[in-house]
């Protein structure tokens, strides 16, 4: 007999050499230290604690998307220190270990540098750099000067970078295993899905590619990105357009934030179609995990299961 499926509201991120989970009421990243051993750290989700503005449809996608990249990015720094990797890496003393978490003025200056020149190249490329080479081939050939063909130039072209940079980064060692863990993140949640017994056997089972996953949050905002640019005027420069693409990703992470929940709650054709996309590309982000990461992914799932089991099951989108 086919278990029917559950659908929950705990979702989770692959980290190095870890997995973090996020359920309800907490927060648990679960990491393997060079020893082996595994080391938890848990924080409170405040996300469920934010005011009504916080959960307003087509709103709350941008606000869940801000609070998962900061979320995300703290809990992978984090994952390195858990690791022993970063030790390892400087070749830390015994004494340095002591202000572990007093990083200086300038290494603190050179991370926020580092981010904003990251969101300037994201811009460059995915926004400002799709229009302007549709404009010039728009000089060369008149045929294209049309609105809805440059919106699927555009949107495609994101598309094909993002896939590229996915692909090329894969072949990294430390990002391949990052993949891994991303499987085990899945498939673990994929097995309470299925009312199944949280198991390395059950869990290994499971497919990897999951709907809510970020992987295809991503897509997806790429692919509505097409929907909103049919709109806006194939005839403004590429400043101007660009400045308005910038102006409309509210409007873009909103919709795309909700098609995802739809993805993540319903099962019908509607809903297979849209996460097609996503489904394909996490073939590129998820990989088949070992045991060892199973079993971080596992006692990261537990401990954020509330004590009224019940209230996960939702469907909500934890990216």
């Amino acid at each position: 007999m086919t278990q029917e499926k559950r659908y929950i509201s705990i979702g989770g991120q692959a980290l190095i050499e870890g997995v973090m989970m996020r359920g309800p009421e907490r927060i648990t990243m679960a990491v393997r230290h060079t020893s082996g051993e595994i080391r938890t750290e848990t924080m409170p989700n405040k996300m469920s604690q934010r005011p009504a503005p916080w959960r307003i449809p087509f709103v709350r996608g941008v606000f869940n998307f801000v609070d998962s990249m900061v979320l995300g990015y703290k809990c992978l720094m984090r994952s390195m220190e858990l690791s022993g990797l970063e030790d390892e890496a400087v070749g830390e003393s015994k004494a340095e270990k002591k202000d572990e978490g007093k990083k200086p003025w300038w290494m603190k200056l050179m991370m926020v540098g580092a981010s904003v020149l990251g969101f300037l190249l994201a811009i460059f490329l995915f926004i400002w750099l799709p229009t302007a080479i549709y404009n010039l081939l728009k000089s060369f050939i008149p045929f294209l000067a049309n609105q809805v063909l440059q919106a699927v130039f555009e949107g495609l072209f994101k598309l094909a970078i993002f896939v590229a940079y996915v692909w090329a980064v894969s072949f990294m060692e430390d990002i391949h295993r990052v993949f891994m863990y991303h499987g085990a993140e899945h498939k673990t949640i994929f097995c309470f899905e299925h009312g199944q017994e949280l198991t390395t056997d059950n869990v290994r089972r499971q497919s990897r590619f999951h709907p809510r996953c970020g992987t295809s949050f991503i897509v997806l905002l790429l692919l509505v990105s097409i929907f909103v640019s049919i709109f806006i005027p194939h005839t403004l420069p590429t400043l101007s357009r660009t400045l308005i693409k910038l102006c409309c990703l509210p409007i873009v992470m909103g919709l795309g934030y909700e098609a995802l929940k739809l993805a993540g709650r319903k099962d019908n054709l509607f809903t297979r179609v849209i996460s097609a996309p996503g489904l394909w590309v996490q073939r590129l982000t998820t990989k088949e995990p070992t045991d060892d990461m199973i079993e971080c992914a596992v006692i990261a799932f537990k401990d954020v299961l509330p004590e009224d089991a019940a209230a996960v099951f939702d469907g909500g989108v934890h990216l």
